[in-house]
């Protein structure tokens, strides 16, 4: 099959989050599967400066925004250790930028200018390009245009008439909302300005277009596929939701074991398997501790977190819990990320304040989170709701013992320690049973008392955790006959 994945982040290009490392990945694995795969961009700020051997394509052509046109140019590049091909669609009016969407605390005002026009650039690219599609895969609001774009506009002609679309949800919480007069913009008319079209309690969604209109619709973990159905986690959209359900799909993301495997990993001090871990990854602790600046410390579990710290991942539970367990028992924690500026200076603040057992890097930094990994003794993810989460993979792979809420991808991939996985001996982590300070205290003081107390317990939990398979093999087979599906349908 032809397959065109269009989306709005790609490692090593342009990334904020897990979109940009699955959107690299499954398409790498596609491709290992003898499926013909190429991957669609904006031509983001980040494209140019980074160290890449973009190729001028000399490819121009006016793309229709609203009621002007707008001139689009594009790139051509390779995912990085793979064949996949990588085409950027350059505007600087649009994309020259610092950052992807939101810059100073707030989103660009004209974003559903930009990805209206990104989304009808593709579009048209295909044609212009001559490219032949059988399956159109856009990914979360950015792309969530292509599917209608294609139903509505294009699918009577010649070079579009066979395409099938997909449209994944990465993140329902984040949905593309702007006001009803923008819909011009998008060349779609006012009659599907309806519940089964764009609307959206009086507003325009551009998630909830891939959702109405896409053949099918697929999202990163079976749990979260059935929570999202559900008030509680369907911010709204769970009535769309219930309605698409027969062609809604749960398929697990995966983990780029070229990137992360701690026996080639070139970003932590010491290799490891899971034959040497017990005297390798203490080392690589060691080592991550004289990088962050905190003392060694015999026998204290170092927690590690990276992530978004955002409401959503639990990131104010954490803050909450620190100085009781720095105060009562020394634990030492390690926080990586960017997010909301409130949450920052709190962290920020739990740091000087605790300069011996809280340390806090404000960025995205590859080899520092792949160090935290290593590591690390614990890996917390208090999310109050996650779609599927890749860092609990990482942990596993790397011998770090998660402690995760139990939600969406983290219940799917996690297997909690209780009485049963105690006898059976298949723990790989600890789960989280409530969004509060008190569901993760508790289980914080059970995976505690395990660390201290019953070490056999916990290093079989180790060696449980790094014999799972997270590569994305499965889940592109899963992917394959889910396009099959829609492609004979």
């Amino acid at each position: 099959m032809n397959i065109l994945f269009a989306t709005s982040e790609v490692v090593p290009f342009a990334r904020t989050g897990g979109l940009a490392d699955v959107c690299a990945a499954l398409p790498t694995a596609l491709e290992r599967l003898g499926q013909n795969v190429s991957v669609v961009l904006p031509a983001y700020k980040s494209v140019f400066n980074g160290d890449f051997a973009l190729k001028d394509t000399g490819i121009r052509f006016s793309v229709p925004v609203g009621s002007k046109t707008v001139l689009a140019k594009v790139w051509k590049d390779k995912i990085p250790e793979s064949d996949v091909p990588i085409y950027f669609i350059q505007q600087d009016a649009y994309f020259d930028r610092n950052e992807l969407y939101n810059e100073n605390g707030g989103d660009y005002a004209d974003n559903c200018e930009r990805f209206a026009f990104f989304c009808r650039a593709v579009m048209e690219m295909i044609s212009v390009m001559n490219l032949r599609v059988d399956i159109l895969h856009s990914n979360d609001w950015q792309t969530g245009l292509l599917p209608a774009l294609q139903s509505v506009l294009y699918q009577k002609q010649t070079a579009y008439e066979h395409i099938a679309t997909v449209h994944t949800i990465h993140n329902l919480a984040y949905q593309g909302i702007f006001w009803h007069w923008d819909l011009p913009l998008t060349g779609i008319g006012w009659e599907h300005f309806t519940f089964s079209g764009l609307e959206f309690y009086g507003k325009m969604s551009l998630m909830k277009a891939g959702i109405m209109f896409a053949d099918g619709v697929t999202t990163v973990s079976p749990q979260y596929a059935r929570e999202i159905q559900s008030s509680a986690f369907g911010y709204g959209m769970e009535t769309a939701l219930q309605f698409r359900s027969p062609m809604l799909r749960g398929i697990l993301n995966g983990a780029c074991m070229k990137r992360w495997n701690p026996e080639t990993d070139s970003h932590i001090i010491f290799q490891y398997d899971r034959e040497n871990v017990l005297e390798k990854k203490p080392l690589c602790k060691s080592n991550l501790l004289e990088t962050l600046g905190l003392p060694q410390r015999e026998n204290v579990p170092l927690c590690g977190v990276v992530s978004r710290f955002a409401h959503q991942k639990g990131i104010d539970l954490i803050a909450e819990v620190i100085p009781l367990w720095v105060e009562k028992h020394g634990i030492q924690f390690c926080l990586l990320g960017k997010g909301d500026r409130e949450m920052e200076s709190r962290l920020s603040a739990l740091a000087s304040q605790y300069p011996e057992n809280v340390a806090v890097r404000f960025e995205f930094s590859e080899e520092l989170s792949h160090k935290i990994e290593a590591g690390s003794d614990m890996f917390l993810m208090p999310s109050r709701y996650e779609p599927c989460g890749l860092n609990q993979m990482y942990s596993q792979i790397y011998g770090t013992v998660p402690v995760v809420r139990d939600t969406g991808g983290l219940a799917d991939t996690v297997t909690g320690l209780s009485d049963e996985t105690l006898e059976n001996g298949t723990a790989t982590g600890f789960l989280i049973s409530s969004d509060d300070v008190y569901g993760l205290n508790t289980t914080l003081w059970k995976a505690l008392d395990v660390y201290w107390h019953r070490r056999d317990v916990w290093n079989q939990m180790i060696q449980n955790g790094m014999r799972q398979d997270w590569s994305w093999a499965k889940s592109a087979v899963e992917y394959v006959r889910f396009y099959e599906k829609l492609v004979r349908k």
